[in-house]
């Protein structure tokens, strides 16, 4: 396919040998996490005993939403959940992720972030924006990552200590910043670090970009709430929006009387005929999931071969579907994404340029095809616009998709 590819549009030289070699060492790979991953989702849908009928959906207040309570019910199947609340009304995972915070850290309660600090726009929401939720009267504190780039546990005990009260933070994907993502493992040995110190603390864990990665999922680890976007992993390109809060049963509840109101809890929010895809996006998700791991392996081991500085490397474990690359110029970095921007089915004629983007601090430059917008399982490349200049890169729906946009974005930068 590569070989293919190359010559139909023009690559050759260093690029063309570097990328056959990519191809080589990624050929042999397995994904045997993914094929269990793909059984359990199967198992859920049996056992959840899914008929055609409950793929109706509603509009206006959404009474009785056939294809929203099952899915819903579905959904905590997967995610090793009590409860799940999943809405097309919940736009985004900040959306969702805000919500739940808001929800299990009243006034004068501590939120304490043991994974750094959050992603720009979480962060900004927590703390810098007009109506960020320290403003409301909880308190906030983070704690840096060890020199590993993991967990500090014994920093967490002791600020567990000085808090007694509090509800904690884990972040499991690296974002947009220069750290690595946390495995499951990790995050599990965290949140027994947090019981250890303080029981009564509730652990939620921001899941974007990595469900369905690993075997398990955060809650099957003991997270409290977990908490992401149905428009990346789980949606499988097919869901058109939506988000999801999921874990203990009590928690959720709050989470539904802060969105909707107290009393309604989770009885109103129509799906608007989209149940459907909804269904459909979660039965193809561990087939996408399974395809953006096998073109991110690639990307990594053909940047790395080009002599880039790439994480996690090709063939290591990973827990989300983001690789970083280190281009290390704001440069690169354009040429990256115009490259990348030409591989894509939507906007390919389109030059990216940075753009002030909402609750990041420096400017931001995106390259992006996709169907469905901010579906990042869908390849895209991220990279704010600051040392040490990373590019993220995201998704593909198809590895073969990965490779074109790969092997655009090296001959552009190799232009440079």
């Amino acid at each position: 396919m590569i070989a293919e590819m190359c010559e139909r549009f023009g690559i050759g030289g260093g690029i063309r040998d570097a990328a056959l070699d990519a191809y080589a060492r990624t050929s042999a790979l397995s994904y045997e996490a993914q094929h269990r991953v793909a059984i359990n989702v199967l198992a859920a849908f049996l056992e959840e005993g899914l008929v055609e009928s409950d793929l109706t959906g509603t509009m206006g207040y959404g009474y009785d939403d056939a294809a929203r309570i099952r899915y819903e019910s579905l959904l905590a199947r997967v995610l090793g959940a009590q409860r799940a609340l999943a809405r097309i009304s919940i736009v985004s995972g900040t959306h969702a992720i805000v919500a739940a915070i808001a929800a299990s850290t009243p006034p004068g309660r501590t939120l304490l972030a043991i994974s750094g600090a959050p992603y720009d726009t979480l962060r900004n929401a927590i703390c810098d924006a007009p109506h960020a939720l320290v403003r409301d009267g909880i308190g906030y504190r983070e704690i840096p990552l060890a020199g590993d780039g993991g967990i500090d546990h014994p920093a967490v005990a002791r600020a567990l200590e000085e808090l007694r009260d509090a509800t904690v933070f884990i972040q499991r994907s690296r974002g947009y910043a220069p750290r690595r993502s946390l495995s499951l493992a990790e995050c599990e040995r965290a949140i027994a670090t947090v019981k250890r110190a303080a029981p009564s603390a509730d652990v939620l864990v921001d899941n974007c970009y990595g469900e369905l990665v690993e075997e398990r999922e955060p809650s099957h680890a003991g997270a409290d709430l977990v908490m992401g976007s149905l428009i990346k992993n789980l949606g499988g390109s097919v869901a058109p929006a939506g988000a999801y809060v999921a874990g203990r049963a009590d928690l959720v509840e709050r989470v539904a009387a802060r969105i909707y109101a107290p009393g309604l809890s989770d009885r109103v929010g129509p799906t608007l005929g989209f149940g459907r895809a909804l269904f459909q996006g979660l039965f193809l998700a561990p087939l996408v999931v399974e395809q953006s791991l096998r073109g991110l392996d690639f990307i990594a081991a053909f940047f790395e071969t080009l002599g880039y500085e790439v994480d996690p490397k090709c063939g290591e474990t990973r827990t989300d579907i983001v690789q970083a690359i280190a281009l290390g110029s704001r440069e690169l970095l354009q040429r990256f994404a115009e490259g990348m921007q030409a591989a894509m089915p939507l906007n390919a004629r389109f030059r990216p340029e940075p753009g002030e983007v909402p609750g990041y601090a420096d400017p931001v430059l995106m390259s992006s095809g996709a169907f469905i917008t901010g579906a990042t399982i869908e390849l895209s490349c991220d990279a704010p616009l600051r040392p040490p200049y990373e590019v993220y890169v995201q998704g593909g729906v198809t590895a073969a998709h990965a490779y074109l946009g790969a092997l655009f974005a090296a001959k552009a930068c190799a232009s440079f």
